[in-house]
C-alpha cells in the first residue's frame, strides 16, 4: 500500500499530460472541418457518459490495478489512433478510445487511493492526499498545455504521440501497483444494489452529490462560452497566427493558478471548515460567470484563468468527505454515477440554453448575457438552498476525541 501511495500521483501526473488540450479543435478543423471537430468533441462525451457507469461497475467487481492499466491503456490507443488520422472514422474511434480511457479512470482512481489508505490505516489521511494528487494532476495539465502548444507550431499530430507516450507511462505506473484490500460483504447483485441505495439514502451524499453535479456544469460554462472571448481577443491584437501557442499558454495559466489555490486549501479548510470551503467554491464559480454575463472586455480573459481554482478548493474536499462512507463494493459506482449526473445535467441545460440563442454566425454577447444570466440567478438560487440545508444533511464532519 505504501508503494501505491507512493505512485499514485505520478500515474496522476502522467495521465494528465495531454499535450493535445489546447489544440485539438484546431487540429481536427485543419484536417476534416470545422463542423466534424464539433461532432468529433460529440463522439468523446458520448463515450464517456455511455461508458462511465458501465466501467465504475467493472472496477467494483474487476478491481482497480487491472482498470487503471486498461484506462491507460486506451488513452494510449486513442491518442495513436488521432496522431495517424486521415478520415472522420478513424478519427472517431480515436475519440471514443479516448473517452473510454477517462471513463475507466473516473472513480477508479479515488477508489484506488482511499483503499490504499485504508489498508495503512491512514483513512483520515484521504483529504491531504487527494489535495497532493491534484497538484500533480494540475502540473501535468500545465506543462503539457504549455509544451503542445509549442509543439503544435511544428506538429500538431506530435501532440498527439507525446500523449500516447504518456498514456503507456501511466498504464506501467499502474502495473506497478498493488489490488488494495477490499472488505465485499457478498458479490451478489442483490448486496450490490442494496449498498448503492444505502449510499444514496444518506443525507450528507445527496447533499454533496447535488453540490458535485451543478459545480460541474458551472466548472464548464466558461469553457464553452469563454470560446467567444478568447477569439475576439486574439484577433484584436493580431494574434490569431499564434493560436496554438496562446492557447497553450492560457491554459498553463489557468492550472498554474490553481496549483498556488491547492496550496492553501488544507490550511484554509481546516479555519473555515468543510460546509464554507464546498459553498465558497460554488460561489466563486458563480460569481466567474456573473463577470462573463456583464462584460466582453479583457477583463472577463483574466476572470477565465480562474476557472480551475473552485475545483482546486472542493474537489478533495468532496472525495475525502464521500469516500469513507462508501462500502468498497460500490465505491468506484457511485463516483461514476455522480459524474455522469453532472454530465447529464449540464448537457440538458445546454439545450435549453441554445433555445434561447439566436440563429447568426457568431453568437452576440447580448445572447450570451441572457444565458449566462439565466445561469447565475439559477447557480444563486441553489447556492441558498444548499447553505440552509448543509447542517441538517451533515455535512460538517463529527471531529473525533
Amino acid at each position: 500500500m505504501a508503494r501505491n501511495l507512493a505512485l499514485y500521483p505520478w500515474f496522476k501526473f502522467a495521465q494528465s499530460l495531454l499535450f493535445w488540450q489546447a489544440v485539438w479543435f484546431l487540429y481536427f478543423q485543419q484536417t476534416i472541418s470545422p463542423a466534424a471537430a464539433i461532432a468529433m468533441y460529440a463522439v468523446y462525451d458520448i463515450s464517456v457518459t455511455v461508458l462511465e457507469v458501465p466501467l465504475g461497475v467493472l472496477s467494483d467487481r474487476i478491481g482497480r490495478r487491472k482498470t487503471l492499466i486498461l484506462s491507460g491503456l486506451a488513452g494510449t490507443l486513442g491518442s495513436v489512433l488521432l496522431a495517424l488520422g486521415d478520415s472522420l472514422a478513424v478519427f472517431a474511434l480515436g475519440q471514443f478510445c479516448i473517452g473510454a480511457g477517462a471513463a475507466f479512470a473516473s472513480g477508479t482512481d479515488s477508489a484506488m487511493l482511499f483503499e490504499s489508505l485504508a489498508g495503512e490505516g491512514r483513512e483520515d489521511d484521504v483529504e491531504a492526499e487527494e489535495t497532493r494528487a491534484l497538484q500533480y494532476s494540475l502540473w501535468g495539465f500545465a506543462v503539457s498545455a504549455a509544451i503542445g502548444g509549442a509543439m503544435a507550431l511544428w506538429s500538431f499530430p506530435s501532440t498527439f504521440w507525446a500523449a500516447a507516450a504518456a498514456m503507456v507511462i501511466s498504464a506501467l505506473i499502474a502495473l506497478r501497483m498493488v489490488e488494495p484490500p477490499r472488505h465485499m460483504e457478498t458479490g451478489t447483485p442483490a448486496a450490490f444494489w442494496a449498498a448503492l441505495r444505502a449510499a444514496l439514502a444518506r443525507p450528507v451524499l445527496r447533499w454533496i452529490f447535488l453540490l458535485a453535479v451543478v459545480m460541474y456544469g458551472f466548472s464548464h460554462l466558461p469553457f464553452v462560452f469563454g470560446q467567444p472571448f478568447i477569439a475576439a481577443a486574439l484577433q484584436d491584437v493580431g494574434l490569431s497566427g499564434e493560436a496554438p501557442l496562446v492557447s497553450g499558454s492560457v491554459s498553463a495559466v489557468m492550472m498554474g493558478l490553481s496549483v498556488v489555490a491547492s496550496l492553501f486549501a488544507l490550511r484554509l479548510r481546516g479555519k473555515i471548515g468543510l460546509t464554507a470551503m464546498l459553498l465558497l467554491a460554488f460561489g466563486m464559480q458563480i460569481a466567474l460567470i456573473a463577470v462573463l454575463a456583464v462584460t466582453d472586455s479583457w477583463l472577463a480573459i483574466a476572470v477565465l484563468f480562474l476557472r480551475i481554482v473552485p475545483d482546486a478548493l472542493s474537489r478533495p474536499f468532496q472525495m475525502g468527505r464521500i469516500q469513507p462512507l462508501l462500502r468498497d463494493e460500490v465505491r468506484a459506482t457511485y463516483v461514476s454515477m455522480q459524474s455522469l449526473a453532472g454530465k447529464l445535467a449540464f448537457s440538458v441545460s445546454l439545450l435549453f440554453a441554445a433555445g434561447s440563442a439566436s440563429d447568426v454566425a457568431e453568437m452576440p454577447h447580448g445572447d450570451i448575457q441572457m444565458i449566462l444570466g439565466w445561469y447565475v440567478g439559477a447557480g444563486a438560487l441553489i447556492w441558498a438552498g444548499l447553505a440552509l440545508t448543509a447542517k441538517r444533511a451533515g455535512v460538517e464532519p463529527v471531529r473525533k476525541g
